[in-house]
Parts: C-alpha cells; structure tokens; sequence
C-alpha cells in the first residue's frame, strides 16, 4: 500500500507550482476561481497516488468527498464561526465563499482524472 510513484509526484509537483503562480500572477474571474478548483482536485488526486498504491476510484472519490467537505465549511462560515477571519492561513487553507460552481469545478477535474486513469489503463488503446 505504501509506495513512491515519481511520476504521479512530478505532475503534483508540477501542478503545484502552476497553482501557485495562478494564486500569485492570476486575478481574472475565469482562471483563478475555476481552473484553480479543477487543478486543486487532480493535485490531491496525484500527491496520494504518489504515496499510496490505492483503486483510483477510492483514491478519487475521497479527494472529491474532501473537496465537497471543504466547500461545505465554507457554506458553514466555519472560518468567521472560529475567529480565524485575521488569519490569512485559515482563509486560504479553509476558503470563505461557498459556491455551487466550485462543487462542479471539483466534480469535473475528478471525472478527467478517472478518465484519464481508465484511458491509460486500456492496453488496446490507439
């Protein structure tokens, strides 16, 4: 179960470093608040995969369900319910706006994620 993929730890990696350029390079109302939620999910999705040999399944339905629980804390306030809304850590870590749109945005970096798991598994594609 424990293990060391490269390859899935150089695509988080990489990802990561796209997500942070967007965070510090990007204030658009397109890039930033939608393809950073679609990257956030696959990011999760390959940091775990580079440590854990799971089913991509179970590997992406928990990064999608930790998404969504995110997302609900922010529906919930949780950041100002804490005290923590001086805290630019917890603002960022936690988020403070609750939007349908980012729910999708999640649920459709998982589907590519499974799709392109299920495509690189197929030994008879083109």
């Amino acid at each position: 179960m424990l293990t060391f993929n490269r390859n899935y730890f150089a695509l988080a990696i990489l990802i990561f470093t796209v997500e942070v350029l967007i965070a510090l390079f990007v204030h658009d109302d397109f890039v930033r608040p939608y393809l950073g939620d679609f990257l956030v999910v696959i990011l999760m999705y390959c940091f775990i995969r580079s440590f854990l040999r799971l089913p991509v399944l179970t590997v992406a339905a928990s990064v999608l369900c930790f998404a969504s629980a995110i997302e609900a804390l922010q529906f919930l306030n949780v950041v100002e319910k804490l005290g923590l809304q001086e805290s630019k850590f917890a603002r960022t870590v936690l988020g403070t706006s609750f939007s349908w749109l980012d729910l999708l945005t999640y649920a459709i970096g998982i589907v590519v994620v499974v799709w392109i798991e299920k495509r690189n598994s197929n030994p008879n594609r083109v």
